[in-house]
């Protein structure tokens, strides 16, 4: 049924759900614990997404019959994040083969150091971690020599730290100098992080230093100048370095939690330990949706692996009582987000997806599903299993900015198709009655990393601890050089009474 542009939507105007996703929920057991769920999700990674040394980039269906399945950047990377954190809280023994084949098959680099060097350099350093994740678990020297090698190939190139602000990196050599080029924290957050790693790991002086001088340059050019979140870009037109605001990546603000507790610990000083404390606090005030679940607001592009990776280090080691809460209020919100194969969505509030699921996608919930069973492995994990058992599906092919939609509920799911029209560019700002969304990202629909469109997705969730009006609004936000001008093709959504 087509609801009418600004008319309220309620329980007496819907028809039976048309949609699967929203009303499957999980295929978890109503007594399932914490614990079930951590195996249940290392069974997942082994056996819909892991591929004999490779992660698959999409399941049920491959992304593409060209490349399945890959073993590098920060998709694959997190999805190897993911299983080292479930080995270093459970040690099993399963993992070690797996990370030992991931090591063979791993990326291997050699230097940058010439003008016409090609590449990314966040690349790389995500493949350090993943690296040195890999020594980690199997101790293999291969591992170690592959982690240091992509750390010096950012490192030691030419064609990365340059233009107006040479202390962060270009995210792609830089160009001839015309107009504003893109510097990513995905580089600079995982330069810390392999850095620190390798410190851990050697001993070298140097990596920490480095690490320090790095830290120091992100919290001048990426930190928001009211909020104690990274944005994930900076334009560097030569002249000057400007942020592209309020773009709070769950994956640079994770790695910078990690980073600052990891930095406290090598050298005593506790100012970084305060810095991570103030991010972490800020994700769960500022980027939760009304139910208190963080709220993914980018496409497949941002993985939530770091995140909880960086909160888990501040609920354990550092014993804070508020990223414990953060993690096992994600954790239950879950429930209702995994599919039938085992596999998760991005938004841990929205409902069970049916369509293609991304590694990028995934690993988020697969590492909170290992950390809560670590946190509170005997709790009952499907207390919110059936958030979206009585939702109504309701067609609406909603194209223009601005536009609406208005229901009396307590849930939203919206849904349409990722890389419709683009693999890169175009996005829409979305207003969650009436106020924009604190991480001004909004749908970034017109992206993806599964080599094509990506139909059934879900595009935007969002929940309510009680049923009541609501708004959703899309508006055309500023166009900028990284994610490109407006743009939103809502096919339909999903909303719970």
């Amino acid at each position: 049924m087509r609801s009418k542009r600004g008319a309220w939507v309620g329980a007496a105007t819907v028809v039976a759900l048309g949609c699967s996703s929203a009303q499957q929920g999980a295929r978890a057991p109503a007594t399932e614990t914490f614990r079930q769920v951590s195996d249940d999700a290392l069974a997942t990674m082994q056996t819909v997404f892991y591929d004999d040394g490779n992660w698959r980039m999409c399941v049920p269906k491959a992304c593409s019959t060209i490349l399945p399945s890959d073993d590098f950047d920060w998709g694959a990377d997190s999805m190897t994040a993911a299983l080292y954190l479930r080995w270093s809280i459970a040690g099993d023994a399963s993992i070690v083969p797996m990370m030992k084949a991931l090591d063979a098959n791993g990326a291997t680099y050699a230097s940058c150091t010439t003008p016409d060097c090609v590449g990314w350099s966040d690349v790389p350093l995500w493949d350090s971690v993943a690296a040195a994740h890999e020594h980690l678990v199997t101790g293999a020297s291969r591992a170690l020599q592959r982690a240091e090698a992509a750390f010096a190939f950012v490192d030691t190139a030419t064609e990365f730290a340059l233009g107006a602000c040479p202390t962060i990196d270009f995210q792609q050599p830089a160009s001839n100098g015309s107009g504003s080029v893109v510097k990513t924290l995905e580089t600079d957050s995982n330069y810390v992080k392999a850095a620190l790693l390798l410190y851990q790991i050697t001993g070298k002086a140097s990596y920490l230093q480095k690490a320090q001088t790095k830290y120091a340059a992100i919290r001048k050019y990426f930190l928001d100048p009211s909020v104690a979140l990274y944005t994930v870009y900076v334009l560097d037109d030569g002249k000057s370095c400007t942020q592209v605001p309020r773009r709070f990546y769950a994956s640079v603000n994770g790695n910078m939690i990690w980073n600052g507790i990891a930095l406290a610990s090598a050298t005593s000083d506790a100012t970084y330990l305060a810095d991570a404390e103030a991010t972490g606090q800020a994700v769960g005030r500022h980027l939760s949706d009304a139910a208190g679940a963080y709220a993914d607001l980018q496409t497949d592009d941002d993985v939530i692996e770091p995140l909880i990776e960086g909160m888990y280090q501040l609920a354990t080691t550092q014993h804070q009582a508020f990223a414990r809460t953060w993690l096992m209020t994600n954790a239950q919100a879950m429930a209702a987000d995994r599919a039938l194969d085992g596999a998760y969505g991005r938004f841990f509030d929205g409902p069970a997806p049916t369509g293609q699921i991304t590694e990028w996608q995934s690993n988020g919930g697969l590492a909170l599903a290992f950390v809560a069973g670590a946190l509170s492995p005997t709790a009952v994990a499907t207390a919110n299993a059936g958030a979206w058992k009585n939702a109504a599906f309701v067609s609406d092919d909603l194209r223009t900015l601005p536009s609406s939609i208005r229901f009396t509920g307590r849930a939203i799911a919206v849904f349409g198709t990722l890389a419709e029209t683009s693999t890169q560019l175009g996005q829409a700002t979305v207003l969650v009655d009436g106020v924009e969304t604190f991480d001004q990202t909004g749908i970034h629909q017109d992206e993806s990393n599964a080599f094509g469109p990506v139909p059934d997705s879900v595009l935007f969730a969002w929940r309510w601890p009680d049923s009541g009006p609501h708004t959703v609004s899309f508006q055309a936000g500023p166009a900028d050089p990284k994610d490109g001008g407006p743009f939103l093709h809502v096919q339909g959504y999903a909303y719970v009474p």
